[in-house]
Parts: C-alpha cells; sequence; structure tokens
C-alpha cells in the first residue's frame, strides 16, 4: 500500500536577524520616511506603509525576498503583518520603495536591489546618502526602472511629495502641501512649546485681569456688576 507523505509546509521568515539599520543616520531617516508615509496616509485605510519588512513576491520561494527599509503599497489595508507575501495582498506589489544608505552597502549589492524591484513590478524607487543629502531614484517606464535624471524638485507620481537635497537631520522631503517631512520627537517637541506659550499667554491675561478687579475695587466698583 502506497503511503503519502504530508506535504512539507513552505517557511517564509519573518526577519533575517539582521538589525534594521547599520547607523544612527540611516535609522533617523527610515523612520522619518516612515513616520511621516503613516500621517500622510493616515485618513487612508487602504495604504501599507512598512519598515524593514520582508516582502515575497512569489509564492513557494521564500529564498525570493527583499526587505526594503520603507516600502508602500497603494491599495492594501492597514494592518500588522510578520511579512508581505503577494499572493496573500491581491498580487499586489508595493509600489513605491526607499532605500538609505549606509556604509555597508556595496554597489554589487544595491545593483541586486535594484534588479529585484525592477522585476518584481515596483513603479518608483528611489535611494537617499544621509551622509551627502542627495536622493537617487528611478520610474517605472514598461518592464524597466528608468533613472530621474533631475531629482531636486522631482515629486512622485504616486505619493505627490517633493524631493529636493537634505541636509542634517531633514532629509529634504515635503509634503503634497510644500511642509517638510520631520522627526515626530520634533513636532512633538514644538507641540509642547506651542501649548506651554499659550499657558503662559493665558496666566498673564488672568492675572492682569486679576489686577484690573483689584484696582477697580479700590476705586469703589465693583468688578461683577
Amino acid at each position: 500500500m502506497q503511503t503519502t507523505l504530508p506535504k512539507q509546509e513552505i517557511v517564509y521568515p519573518d526577519s533575517d536577524g539582521q538589525p534594521m539599520a547599520n547607523n544612527t543616520k540611516q535609522a533617523h531617516a527610515m523612520v522619518v520616511l516612515k513616520e511621516n508615509l503613516d500621517a500622510l496616509y493616515a485618513d487612508n485605510p487602504d495604504v501599507f506603509v512598512a519598515i524593514d519588512h520582508f516582502w515575497y513576491p512569489v509564492e513557494g520561494h521564500p529564498e525570493i525576498r527583499q526587505a526594503p527599509d520603507v516600502m508602500v503599497a497603494l491599495g492594501r489595508p492597514k494592518g500588522h503583518r510578520g511579512s508581505y507575501k503577494q499572493w496573500e495582498e491581491g498580487g499586489v506589489a508595493p509600489q513605491v520603495v526607499f532605500e538609505v544608505l549606509s556604509p555597508g552597502n556595496t554597489a554589487l549589492e544595491m545593483g541586486r536591489k535594484y534588479a529585484f524591484y525592477e522585476r518584481y513590478g515596483v513603479q518608483e524607487y528611489y535611494i537617499y546618502d544621509p551622509n551627502t543629502g542627495v536622493w537617487e531614484g528611478a520610474i517605472r517606464k514598461g518592464d524597466l526602472l528608468e533613472p530621474i535624471e533631475q531629482m531636486e524638485g522631482w515629486t512622485s507620481p504616486l505619493l505627490g511629495i517633493r524631493f529636493e537635497r537634505g541636509s542634517g537631520d531633514d532629509i529634504g522631503v515635503c509634503y503634497p502641501s510644500g511642509e517638510r517631512f520631520q522627526y515626530l520627537v520634533d513636532v512633538q517637541r514644538a507641540l509642547m512649546q506651542k501649548v506651554e506659550q499659550e499657558r503662559q499667554r493665558a496666566e498673564a491675561e488672568r492675572q492682569r485681569a486679576e489686577q484690573l478687579a483689584q484696582r477697580l475695587r479700590e476705586l469703589g466698583i465693583d468688578p461683577d456688576a
């Protein structure tokens, strides 16, 4: 009697055990991109943004994978995933991918990433060098990703964000409104400063009103009348 062996389950790892970033500059740029893209699409439930997240484009082939520093999948619902398995996502490939360079990146490695994104359907591919503030990019034309000749002032056709040269902690990316992408901690700090300024202003107004009321009482006038 012939015995049917159970089908072996294919494992798609969620991590390769490597750190998300090789240095603080790279990590800062990645986090700024992720946070602000989340903010840009906060009201749209069908845009998935991920950071350092494994993408498997081909079912049955866990060896075919890439973990973009930041990726955007338009038309896919928000929510937690162990990895992005394209066949479970309606066959939708992430349309926009970002890579942030680190000193450990080699030309060979970046060439392989370019070829992967070109082959598996990425529409826009952007690379940022935090040491120089320079952006590079490529956009799909047919089956190929073709380099964007001038990135300074370039606007992403899919996301509507604009690219400028970065400097320091400013990665040089702008919302469609023109406002710069900012680190969430800096935004929170600015908000707290504004709240404190408003509190101080309100307290100064209260003290002036109390002083005026006291002066009226001294003159025999009821300030509450």
